[in-house]
């Protein structure tokens, strides 16, 4: 038997499941560019007929690998600082050589993977190759370049050739000089912070995640990753320049007893004296700088400290203006509330039942629904009103199993009200001329000659709907009880385009007062 019959469909199935992997998922973010599922499926079509391996922006492959660099642009601005700054030992810099090879490798790695990952631009994605290289070029490409240049590799062929020639303490000495010129030069890995800034705002970007609470955690884990890094980076420079010149004896290092000791307490004492002179308290350094190198490190030190301020006071006020909308509004018009009832001297008992009743209202949030209405268009307000009540409306027999025009020309007309406990909705002999709907809550509803209570999903006030006559019955809210209300002058302009169901409806209420 042949044996690429057998293996054929096996490979030409994992190759099917390979791509899907490129391809685009239903997300939030997806279906906010393109608008449904079957648009999302459309380009997953698109895709396949461009190329097969150019990795879409929605899809999962995308998401998972700018969650692995993320976290590993992060593992390199901590960890490269910290071998610059204060692994010299051989032990210290072998540790510290294989973490930068298998860096080098990656971020090298992700230069080529951008060649062939879409790009979102304006709301459009770009999948040509050729487009997506241009793109790329015009933008991050240098400064991706720069700091993944695989400096360590050239360390790493340069000791071996000077191990395997003859050794003398020139080429020592000389090899010394490199590896210190590499130590300084390393320091262009630094520019991958823009890597980091620019995979922590991709991830926001295509993640699945989209609700304003989620993107405001981001953004305060994305400002304390910032000040993390700037102390800590602040620290590392605070004990590389001291190394650079070889511990002279005026050098804090020296005078702090610190050329010998571990790696945790040098760099716990350069942090420590480093945010000594970020928040301005100079706890920590007791003497004046001792030369012009350290005296602009100190400077250095406080003006970065200033801007951190700045720059952490600037944004927490801006998430807080600009955090949670809904909150802050509902916030201002209970104080305004608050305001009026103080200014009109009401009574404690009545201040607190408004205040009650406020907030219960509106569940500390404030949206104008009318307002909101009128953002969507007529279908998806209908739908919307048909998942918050339409289960509703359907309780009542009157309402059941009738034409959804009908319904939801009905579903429009309802108005959401809410009474506290011990609240009378309708009074007796009392003229009346609206239907209610209990959504949530209890009421008890007293007729001369019954006693019923009313619980979710229950009406009342059917017969004054259609009569607009004077109510039977007393109904009492025994619990905070919310509730839709149908006016009779709002039925009466639905019914005027469905007369058939108008007949039905006053022949049944006819019946219902004859009995």
């Amino acid at each position: 038997m042949n044996r690429s019959l057998l293996t054929g469909p096996n490979n030409e199935t994992m190759t099917r499941g390979w791509r899907s992997l490129f391809l685009p998922r239903v997300t939030k973010q997806s279906l906010h560019v393109y608008g449904s599922e079957a648009a999302v499926q459309k380009e997953c079509d698109r895709q396949r007929e461009t190329s097969s391996w150019v990795i879409h922006p929605f899809s999962a492959i995308r998401n998972y690998y700018i969650l692995l660099m993320l976290v590993l642009t992060f593992l390199n601005l901590l960890a490269i600082p910290i071998g610059i700054a204060f692994l010299d030992s051989e032990h210290h810099f072998r540790a510290w050589e294989i973490f930068n090879l298998f860096s080098d490798t990656v971020f090298v790695l992700d230069i080529l993977v951008n060649f062939r990952m879409g790009v979102i631009t304006d709301q459009k994605v770009i999948l040509q190759p050729k487009e997506i290289r241009h793109h790329y070029l015009k933008s991050w490409f240098a400064l991706d370049l720069i700091s993944a240049f695989p400096l360590d590799y050239i360390i790493l062929i340069a000791k071996s050739f000077e191990e395997h020639s003859d050794t003398s303490s020139f080429s020592a000495s000389k090899l010394v000089r490199v590896i210190m010129f590499a130590r300084i030069f390393s320091l262009a890995r630094l520019l991958r912070v823009s890597k980091l800034w620019r995979f922590f705002t991709e991830w926001e970007q295509v993640s699945n995640a989209n609700m304003e609470a989620v993107r405001l955690i981001l953004r305060i884990m994305g400002l304390f990753l910032m000040i993390l890094l700037l102390c800590h980076w602040n620290g590392c420079i605070q004990f590389l320049v001291p190394v650079l010149q070889e511990f002279p004896e005026h050098s804090w290092v020296v005078r702090e007893n610190l050329t010998n000791a571990t790696l945790g307490e040098q760099y716990s004492v350069a942090v420590f004296r480093a945010l000594s002179h970020m928040i301005g308290i100079s706890y920590g350094s007791a003497e004046p700088p001792s030369d012009e190198t350290e005296l602009w490190i100190v400077m250095t030190s406080m003006v970065s400290g200033a801007l951190m301020y700045t720059m952490m006071v600037a944004s927490i006020s801006a998430m807080m203006t600009n955090g949670d909308a809904p909150a802050k509004a509902f916030r201002s018009k209970m104080s305004q509330l608050e305001d009026y009832m103080t200014y009109r001297k009401l009574p404690r008992e009545l201040r607190t039942r408004i205040c009650n009743y406020f907030q219960a209202r509106h569940q500390g949030k404030w949206f104008d629904e009318e307002d909101i209405f009128k953002l969507v268009s007529r279908p998806l307000r209908e739908e919307l009103l048909n998942v918050r009540c339409a289960n509703v409306l359907n309780s009542v027999p009157m309402f059941r199993n009738r034409d959804a025009n009908f319904s939801n020309a009905v579903l429009l007309k309802l108005r959401r009200e809410v009474f506290q406990e011990g609240d009378l909705i309708t009074h007796p002999n009392a003229p009346e001329d609206r239907m209610f709907f209990v959504e949530r809550g209890r009421v008890l509803v007293t007729t001369a000659t019954v006693q019923a209570e009313l619980c979710d999903g229950d009406y009342f006030g059917e017969l004054c709907l259609l009569n607009k006559g004077h109510c039977t019955a007393m109904v009492q809210a025994t619990s905070l009880v919310w509730l839709y209300s149908l006016s009779a002058g709002s039925f009466e302009e639905v019914l005027q385009g469905f007369p058939e169901i108008r007949e039905e409806l006053y022949q049944t209420a006819h019946e219902r007062l004859r009995v």
